[in-house]
Formats: structure tokens, C-alpha cells, sequence
């Protein structure tokens, strides 16, 4: 799958966001090693903390549907290219150590990084054995 698919999918992802608090919408599209490809938005809770982020949203699916493998995900924000959070890098290091991210505005404007750019000295499963 090509980059600008992978970041078209999230985009679509980010049209269903629940942010009526923050209006701040986010959508992500996971690319699992299987080739099957997942998508999340963020969603808002009036407590907050049950609120979850679009890349959660999309591995958990991924996850739930049997896929543990990730090779990248793509991210689209509100604000001028929209980062993973800290949780959110830890749940990518989980299922994708060497998974690519894909930070975007647009089909044609945007960076890729690798996890290790934005999570340097991570663990993951095979640090706990």
C-alpha cells in the first residue's frame, strides 16, 4: 500500500472523530505486516479519562482482529502535523517496533519518521522476557 492511501484512509478516519470538548479531531490508519490496513479517530469522554486517541483506536481493531504486527501507521491532525502522544508511542512499540509513522496534512505534504526517532531507549515485550 502507498503512502498517500495509508494517509487518505486516516483522513477519512479523522471525519468520524467524537470531540465535542476538545474539537480537536484526529484519525489514523494502521498498516498491519499482513497487508490489512485499520483506522481510528479519537474519541472524547465528558470524564476524560476514558477518552482515546485515533492510534489506539486503530491497533486495538487491529489487535482484536488478530493482527500484532505493524509496519505503519498514519496520522492527521487539526494542527499542523499531529504527533503521536507518549501513550500512543508506547502502544506503537508494542506491536511495531521498527513500524513506520507518518505524520500528514495532506496526501502530498508530509514526514515519516521510524518508532526509534520518536521513542529513543524504548522496551518492548522481548525486554521483559
Amino acid at each position: 500500500m502507498e503512502k498517500k492511501e495509508l494517509i487518505r484512509k486516516a483522513l477519512e478516519a479523522q471525519q468520524k472523530a467524537y470531540v465535542p470538548y476538545s474539537k480537536f479531531r484526529v484519525g489514523a490508519a494502521v498498516l498491519t505486516e499482513d497487508g490489512e490496513v485499520f483506522t481510528g479517530c479519537n474519541i472524547e469522554i465528558a470524564s476524560y479519562s476514558p477518552t482515546i486517541c485515533a492510534e489506539r483506536t486503530a491497533i486495538f481493531k487491529a489487535v482484536s482482529e488478530g493482527h500484532t504486527k505493524i509496519k505503519a501507521i498514519a496520522v492527521v491532525g487539526d494542527s499542523d502535523f499531529t504527533y503521536p502522544c507518549g501513550v500512543c508511542r508506547q502502544v506503537i512499540r508494542e506491536f511495531g517496533k521498527d513500524a513506520a509513522i507518518i505524520v500528514a496534512n495532506s496526501e502530498d505534504d508530509y514526514k515519516e519518521y521510524k518508532l526509534g526517532d520518536l521513542l529513543p531507549h524504548s522496551f518492548g515485550p522481548e525486554d521483559l522476557k
